[in-house]
């Protein structure tokens, strides 16, 4: 049965809790009840599941020792864990592409271990000096891959298939996270990628958000939409206000509800169910009090723009979607849908 606004998994992005602890020391090498405190603080703003964000946490980097007590953690708090976000670990870095390759390796095997169904990655770098400079990042320009460049081009074709055949291995989705100024920051060049890479358990985290918050001309947000929802397999949400003043070349943006931004998301699921889109969603916002704005993108979506029922016509995806099965209830009164257990099917499109 196809995914209804009932048990649609929407995961919680991590973005608004920080890796190092205010006494000392990291969230990586902390005592369990750290997480549980944070995990716990997920499930009463209302999420199910959380997105392992690796700037939380770094899954790849935990021993197995520790992965079965983060995952033990994540049961009795009744949250699921059914996806990673590796964030600025480009394969293509070139002061840092080997230890990257290895580390989105060892992300996938974390990710297998803690029974999660999809790992988000992308060709996005670390933040440069002037971007941490600054309140919102994205209004200074950072790194760029090199336009027209084969043999760049070429490696990350190479290597993003390399991790997505392990994937397939490991029974796991692989998701290109789409960022601005990167082999995956247009719809054509998003797209051409994929189809380069040529797996069907890889496919697209259309992160729209992302290309719609520099300030500077964007490409057309319908146009993209439609260019990139037949491939997507995994989906951070968010969305950004937008003004543009084209004769004085002024641009700028920041952060909004789903509901309020200038994507909308109402249309973008319309396209991505019309190509039988079954991902998980996550969702995201920067700034303030993120989590409960997050909480209420959940509500937006599951009140106004998910189906309802599961008679809705779902087209045929280009590539694999995953699935998310829900469990029995569990004793403490979560809902069905509080623990999810992993049933991929990478290897070919379709259900």
């Amino acid at each position: 049965m196809p995914y209804t606004a009932a048990d649609w998994p929407i995961t919680a992005a991590l973005l608004q809790f920080p890796h190092d602890l205010p006494g000392g020391g990291t969230v990586q090498d902390a005592d369990a009840s750290v997480w549980m405190d944070v995990f716990t603080e997920v499930r009463e703003a209302g999420f199910s599941n959380v997105d392992l964000f690796d700037g939380w946490v770094r899954p790849g980097d935990l021993s197995t020792q520790r992965l079965d007590e983060f995952k033990r953690t994540a049961d009795a708090a009744g949250v699921g864990t059914p996806a990673i976000s590796a964030i600025r670990r480009s394969v293509i870095d070139a002061a840092n592409w080997e230890e990257n390759l290895a580390y989105s390796h060892r992300t996938l095997e974390a990710a297998a271990h803690l029974g999660s169904e999809v790992v988000s990655i992308g060709l996005h770098q670390a933040l440069t000096a002037a971007q941490r400079k600054q309140l919102w990042f994205w209004t200074v320009e950072g790194y760029k891959d090199p336009v027209g460049d084969a043999e760049a081009w070429g490696n990350a074709v190479t290597r993003i298939r390399e991790l997505g055949r392990h994937a397939a291995e490991l029974g796991l989705l692989l998701s290109l996270e789409m960022y601005e100024d990167t082999y995956v920051g247009t719809g054509d060049s998003a797209v051409r990628l994929l189809q380069d890479i040529d797996l069907p358990n890889v496919g697209l985290n259309p992160d729209l958000g992302n290309l719609v918050r520099p300030h500077r001309p964007i490409e057309n947000i319908h146009e993209l939409i439609a260019t990139t929802m037949p491939y997507a397999n995994y989906w951070h949400v968010k969305n950004y206000l937008r003004d543009e003043n084209t004769a004085r070349g002024h641009y700028s943006a920041m952060p909004a509800p789903l509901e309020t931004g200038v994507i909308s998301y109402r249309e973008a699921f319309k396209v991505a169910l019309a190509h039988g889109f079954q991902g998980i969603i996550c969702a995201e916002h920067y700034g303030g009090d993120g989590l409960s704005v997050c909480a209420t993108n959940q509500e937006y979506l599951r009140n106004r723009i998910l189906p309802k029922t599961a008679d809705y016509e779902l087209g045929t995806p280009l590539v694999a979607q995953g699935r998310q099965q829900p469990l029995p209830a569990q004793a403490g009164g979560h809902d069905d849908a509080a623990s999810l257990s992993v049933s991929n099917q990478a290897g070919a499109p379709g259900r």
